[in-house]
């Protein structure tokens, strides 16, 4: 399985690639941060979609996470991030991608281990679960701890199914 995380944002959107290896492990792939040109907010989303479907087309993830849209400092500010998720989530969508969200407490509890972590928490983590010399940007570390946690639930669900094989219903093992 290889996951694109997407940490939207109407500036800087950030995206990170991790490979699910067969042992379970994690390989960093890719990450990086789509910069959105100054103009108007049609501009802005449309190099969003734009990103994301090149990223797409460039390292081929079989899935796509997302951090959920959290209320922002204002309505207006709140809008605008939902509308550059939703254009993020619809160049996966049109790829075909299958599409799981996360809140930023449920990303930071998989990586961290606490929901309120701080932002250079989240980079350390990312940076040594990935093995890498450095950390990360933080839009970039948000994308790849995005995907980290996208990994872990479905490494989670898989092991918990193959667990679950072979028992017959409110028979215990």
């Amino acid at each position: 399985m290889r996951v694109l995380g997407i940490d939207p944002g109407s500036r800087v959107t950030g995206f990170g690639v991790v490979q699910v290896l067969r042992n379970g492990r994690l390989q960093y792939v890719a990450s990086g941060c789509i910069r959105l040109p100054a103009g108007s907010l049609a501009d802005r989303l449309k190099a969003v979609y734009d990103g994301v479907s090149e990223i797409i087309h460039t390292y081929q993830p079989t899935v796509f996470a997302a951090e959920k849209v959290f209320m922002a400092r204002n309505a207006d500010s709140a809008l605008k991030l939902g509308q550059a998720r939703g254009v993020a989530v619809l160049a996966g969508a049109n790829r075909g991608l299958t599409v799981s969200e996360y809140s930023a407490r449920e990303i930071k509890r998989a990586v961290v281990g606490t929901g309120g972590a701080e932002k250079p928490q989240v980079q350390h983590m990312v940076r040594a679960l990935l093995g890498l010399d450095r950390a990360p940007p933080s839009d970039a570390a948000d994308a790849l701890a995005c995907a980290i946690c996208h990994a872990h639930h479905a490494v989670g669900q898989g092991a918990l199914g193959r667990g679950m094989r072979g028992r017959t219903a409110g028979v215990p093992a």
